[in-house]
């Protein structure tokens, strides 16, 4: 509960940016005595997505580099090996497996982030293994398990 009285309270809600209505109807419910309770939400109808807390000052000085691991450039080298050995451009294995180009692309030059659904596409579409110890080896073809 705020008490306030009517200077105050026209001085207070202009800085709080409240409208001329909802100045004139809280003056209103004053004079008729009634209690008056007023909130402001924070940062409400204000562009303040970017606004600087005490906490980037923090991150600012933290020394630990943050960043999502690549795809190594032996992985690269693979999958364009695979690739050119079957005789597939880089829009071709794409369209086989269903990504975009520019997927094939980032893989091969090691800019992407490793995803095992797209890393396991590949795999099979080339025959070669992408992941784990035996990088570049032959996939055996086995029976599947259910």
């Amino acid at each position: 509960m705020i008490n306030v009285n009517a200077a105050s309270l026209l001085v207070l809600s202009s800085s709080l940016g409240w409208s001329r209505h909802a100045r004139v109807a809280i003056l209103a419910a004053q004079r008729r005595g009634e209690d008056v309770e007023t909130s402001k939400k924070w940062a409400a109808g204000q562009n303040k997505q970017h606004s600087i807390t005490k906490n980037t000052a923090k991150l600012d000085r933290e020394t630990e580099e943050l960043h999502h691991d690549r795809v190594t450039l032996e992985v690269g080298k693979v999958i364009q090996r695979g690739r050119q050995s079957k005789g597939l451009t880089q829009k071709d294995l794409a369209t086989k497996i269903n990504e975009k180009p520019q997927v094939i692309a980032d893989y091969e030059s090691g800019r992407a982030i490793p995803n095992n659904q797209v890393l396991g596409k590949i795999e099979r579409a080339i025959g070669l293994k992408l992941r784990g110890k035996d990088i570049g080896k032959p996939i055996e073809k086995g029976p599947r398990a259910k």
